[in-house]
């Protein structure tokens, strides 16, 4: 195992890496912008390194601060979470190219499944269904007015190097696809630095179902059941469960067999997830594949009593996976909420402010993954996550109500703060919800169906090295936390060439 592990992310993830470092007798530094200095992750760690500003580009996404941080600290490996530089195949090989490893799948195996074209193929060859569309991009528009046509509309016209839900239109007629396919491309021009897209038919309330799987080096791999994430607003997702609710025991076995086939034969290691949308007649279909941990992976924790941060340190480490199939039973359900700083009544706009009361939820199989405290300022720079509630119970109805009782315990208030707690509550209120007959479209219908999931959303490119950090003063903040500030200087080892 890793001696010191160096966390490249923030907030609730970052505080979730510490706790299962500390677990392993592994020692942790964490990285920080400035507006993150106060942060628990930060109090906690052994060591702090501030990379940069507040802004993301001039910190958690700076490579070559991180990689500095690193150095300069001793670390030997170094986890990214989720979001930020976590599928980014280029801070990968920076990473291996400076002697770290990083907890993930290799730069090779993650370039080629971030890219969904790439990786809609790859899963053709193993076998796996796919949507009826396009496999390779479609440079023109007349090209995508050929596919439409063939599979018919509604379409979905999605970016080849999307992620996070962003990057796609569906296209409801055939007289919307020139603007929608024009759109797409741009602002996936703007927010990834690729604008080649692809169509497929888009699955009309069907559901989100995800597998998560772990991997070794040595091509063994194991399936942890499924989880459903059809709660989603514009492709982000509210609410999960696991085991996916109302799917028969023999699909959820293809599905899980399926993922667990498709992530082995593209050599994937570490902790993965297959995402699959399901239609009424329970067919599945290929979607993608997410090389990190996911937001919602304490549901399946919670249904398998596996830690799955500390199987990718495992694994990371060189350690043969310590899980064959047979060892994975899968008890109860487990339901989980994203409580998100948002005002639902406003088009679930940012509410940023100071928290002047925070007190989480306990009781009996009652989990809270946060960051937050009381005094804690949320800040307009960074996702609105604040906290995710996790419950769990023999069976799905007495799960509800426990997620139902702990939403009530949950107090949260500070000026002009709000959060998505009420909206989660009609969620849970929904007889469809409450009957486990839900789709993707079960949000837009609570909204009233003012809300389609028809827009592309621009996002700012996520950059690799271009600055970086070389000279680096020492403080010290705590007892037992070191603060190193790291000023900008020469960018370290990298690849010639982006990935795209």
């Amino acid at each position: 195992m890793f001696e010191k592990v160096l966390i490249a992310n923030r907030g609730e993830i970052a505080l979730r890496v510490l706790r299962a470092c500390r677990e392993l007798g592994v020692r942790t530094v964490a990285v920080y912008s400035s507006a993150d200095a106060d942060s628990a992750v930060v109090r906690l760690a052994d060591e702090a390194v501030r990379i940069g500003p507040a802004e993301a580009r001039r910190s958690y996404l700076n490579a070559a601060a991180i990689i500095e941080a690193a150095r300069l600290t001793g670390a030997q490996a170094v986890h990214p979470g989720y979001g930020f530089l976590s599928e980014d195949a280029d801070f990968a090989e920076i990473c291996a190219e400076n002697g770290l490893t990083f907890v993930g799948p290799s730069p090779q195996v993650m370039s080629a499944l971030s890219d969904k074209a790439t990786a809609r193929a790859w899963m053709r060859r193993a076998g796996l269904p796919l949507p009826p569309g396009s496999v390779e991009t479609l440079p023109t528009v007349q090209q995508a007015a050929e596919v439409a046509a063939e599979v018919g509309y509604p379409v979905i016209v999605k970016a080849a190097a999307g992620g996070g839900g962003r990057g796609m239109s569906v296209v409801r007629a055939p007289a919307d696809l020139p603007r929608a396919y024009a759109r797409t491309r741009a602002a996936a021009q703007a927010a990834f630095g690729d604008d080649r897209v692809y169509v497929e038919r888009y699955l009309t309330d069907a559901r989100h179902v995800e597998v998560q799987v772990l991997c070794d080096g040595d091509g063994n791999g194991v399936h942890l059941g499924t989880r459903d994430c059809s709660v989603q607003r514009r492709h982000q997702k509210l609410v999960e469960e696991a085991p996916a609710p109302s799917l028969s025991a023999a699909t959820a076995r293809a599905i899980a067999q399926a993922a667990l086939r498709g992530v082995l034969a593209v050599g994937f290691t570490g902790a993965g997830t297959v995402e699959f949308l399901v239609d009424d007649a329970e067919q599945f279909h290929f979607l993608e594949i997410n090389c990190r941990i996911q937001v919602e992976h304490p549901v399946t924790e919670m249904i398998t009593g596996v830690d799955l941060v500390h199987e990718q340190l495992h694994i990371a480490a060189g350690v043969p996976l310590r899980l064959r199939q047979s060892d994975v039973r899968l008890h109860g359900v487990a339901v989980e909420c994203r409580v998100n700083v948002e005002d639902p009544d406003r088009g679930f706009a940012p509410t940023p402010g100071r928290l002047d009361r925070f007190h989480p939820p306990g009781g009996p199989f009652t989990r809270v993954d946060t960051h937050g405290h009381p005094g804690y300022v949320v800040g307009p720079h960074y996702d609105s996550l604040l906290a995710k509630v996790v419950v769990w119970a023999p069976e799905r109805e007495l799960a509800l109500n426990r997620l139902e009782r702990a939403l009530d315990e949950f107090d949260i208030a500070g000026p002009g703060v709000r959060t998505t707690i009420p909206f989660v509550r009609r969620v849970l209120d929904d007889p469809a919800f409450r009957k486990g007959r839900y789709s993707t479209g079960l949000v837009d219908r609570l909204l009233g169906g003012t809300d389609p999931p028809t827009a592309t959303t621009a996002v700012p490119a996520t950059p690799t090295a271009t600055t970086a950090t070389a000279a680096a003063t020492a403080t010290t903040s705590t007892a037992t936390t070191t603060t190193v500030a790291v000023a900008d200087g020469p960018a370290p080892s990298r690849p010639d060439q982006r990935r795209k």
